[in-house]
């Protein structure tokens, strides 16, 4: 009997100590970032991409990105997409993003006319509500997110690029 009842009081205290255990280790896993919880939005969902075809965001989750905010008719945005294009050679596996705030056929020209070498996807005015998940609260563009292996928002820049501080950040994922 006093067997039973000693094997009975060491499970009840192992099962309190694993919940311990568990709920400390919870409490010790930082919250995602609000860029972070923006950026798992983002690529829970669809979007047409510049052909206008519908493509699943979620084939990004897990690698590292360059997300790109831009439109065809946002200045600072056109003179950033041949730098963008042309360091999306020298970045691999690195994937750069474009998300524009435009219409499916102006991106669609754009792409065209400028040769553009990586993924653009076509946000529509529901980017403006992209953006300020993002943090960006006045919607300014252009605006990137670099974005780590593990998912999670590393940076974030607003207004054009310095190309010479993002292949630095690059260089730290």
């Amino acid at each position: 009997m006093k067997k039973l009842r000693n094997t009975i009081l060491l499970v009840v205290v192992a099962v309190i100590c694993v919940g311990v255990g568990m709920y400390a280790s919870h409490l010790g896993t930082p919250a995602d970032s609000p860029e972070t919880q923006a950026l798992n939005r983002l690529l829970s969902q669809s979007m047409p991409d510049a052909a206008g075809q519908q493509q699943s965001l979620a084939q990004w989750k897990g690698k590292p990105l360059v997300v790109n905010f831009w439109a065809t008719w946002c200045g600072p945005c056109v003179e950033e997409m041949p730098e963008l294009t042309a360091l999306q050679q020298e970045i691999a596996p690195v994937q750069i993003l474009g998300i524009g705030v435009d219409s499916q056929e102006n991106i669609a020209k754009f792409a065209q006319k400028y040769q553009i070498r990586y993924p653009l996807y076509v946000a529509g005015t529901g980017a403006t509500d992209l953006l300020r998940q993002f943090g960006n609260q006045a919607g300014g563009l252009p605006f990137t997110a670099l974005v780590g292996k593990d998912g999670k928002v590393k940076k974030i820049y607003l207004g054009r690029l310095k190309f010479d501080e993002l292949r630095q950040d690059l260089s730290r994922l």
